[in-house]
């Protein structure tokens, strides 16, 4: 997966500072740690993040802090704390101090480091997308969400019907989903066992048109173009890639941060995802990038 994210879509006010060109600073860190640390801060007041070293060792270190409602427990006995019970007419309406009954903020701070390694210009340089053919179909995707949950509804099918059949590697490896797309507005999701062949199609999508400056050799390549000859074929002709339940419904989970996302299917090769983050008016537009290899067909 390949991310490009704008500044301001993560973060409210930043400083770097470093040595190297374009004042790049390249980092290797453990997404698991990193995420833990993200998640502590869902509920905090603030977060700030600061690249730093301790006993020589350069770390993340994520500062969270937290203001926390405290309560006076005399509040709780507003009314009948000082009240003579035996007699409820006696204070019933006693006075009171105004700030008995205000809560107050608590301010808790607390301290993540994550392990890095800070890495040389040289070291980064031979990393690089995947090289991807062009591909045959590009497609807007309907709601992640509804995606995930039929594909994962697919899947446990699929798992059920090969457990109850097959014993062994079979039922080890999974079950593959099938998806395709054509250039005339449709996506097709199945899935297909000894047992079992279930899909399901949406129609009405839309096919972007491609942007001549994003294509090798321009407008004069776009005649040419494997999906200009897909659209060419008809409705009836499909570009499919196979590709794993799990991982699948893994990747649709990006759903929940919203936005638009466009497939690009390179027939039986590879299934390519950009996700387009919905960000702050005026930010930079920000795109997560997922490449899926395809089982073959």
């Amino acid at each position: 997966m390949k991310q490009s994210l704008s500044i301001d879509s993560i973060f409210e006010d930043y400083a770097i500072q470093s040595a190297a060109p374009n004042n790049t600073i390249n980092l290797e860190l453990p997404l698991q740690p990193l995420n833990r640390a993200l998640r502590s801060a869902i509920n905090a007041s603030s977060a700030s993040i600061r690249l730093t070293k301790k006993d020589g060792i350069p770390v993340l270190s994520l500062t969270i802090v937290t203001h926390i409602a405290s309560f006076n427990n005399a509040a709780s006995n507003a009314f009948l704390g000082g009240a003579n019970l035996d007699n409820p007419g006696d204070h019933m309406f006693q006075e009171e101090n105004l700030d008995a009954d205000l809560g107050r903020e608590r301010e808790t701070v607390v301290t993540q480091d994550i392990p890095v390694r800070v890495l040389t210009a040289e070291s980064v340089e031979g990393i690089h997308e995947p090289r991807v053919r062009e591909p045959d179909a590009h497609i807007i995707l309907p709601s992640l969400l509804q995606l995930k949950s039929i594909s994962d509804r697919f899947t446990k099918l699929a798992m059920a019907t090969s457990n109850g059949t097959v014993r062994g590697t079979s039922s080890a490896i999974g079950p593959k989903l099938e998806l395709a797309a054509n250039m005339h507005g449709s996506l097709k999701l199945s899935i297909t066992t000894d047992v079992l062949n279930i899909s399901s199609v949406w129609t009405g999508l839309t096919n972007p048109v491609l942007d001549p400056q994003q294509v090798e050799d321009g407008e004069a390549s776009l005649e040419d173009h494997p999906s200009t000859k897909l659209r060419e074929a008809g409705p009836d002709a499909w570009s499919t890639v196979r590709i794993d339940g799990k991982d699948w419904g893994r990747v649709l989970s990006v759903g929940r941060l919203g936005g638009r996302v466009i497939a690009c299917f390179a027939d039986g090769h590879a299934l390519i995802l950009y996700v387009y983050l919905t960000n702050y008016e005026g930010a930079d537009e920000s795109v997560l990038t997922y490449y899926i290899s395809s089982f073959s067909l």
